[in-house]
């Protein structure tokens, strides 16, 4: 399979957008992460096998996913209970 091309796509498409290299490093490892976690259908120890790191730094990872997630949910639905006010 060949990463590098796909890879330097997206990195033009990112350079183009100007994203930054922390937001996009951040963003990166999120849905490497979120994916690998879907594949091993939800598995802590499975996921950390399959990317090499340890099972608390997934865990870490994936309950912070989900705090930032539930806290983005709920400021949508904050401003378009305002909105419709």
């Amino acid at each position: 399979m060949q990463i590098r091309p796909r890879l330097e796509a997206v990195i033009d498409d990112m350079l183009d957008g100007h994203i930054m290299l922390d937001e996009a490093l951040e963003e990166f490892e999120k849905l490497y992460i979120q994916k690998a976690y879907g594949r091993n259908k939800r598995r802590i120890s499975h996921t950390a096998t399959a990317l090499g790191i340890h099972r608390n730094t997934i865990s870490k990872r994936v309950n912070s996913y989900r705090s930032q997630e539930v806290a983005r949910r709920a400021h949508e639905n904050g401003n378009k209970r305002r909105k419709t006010h």
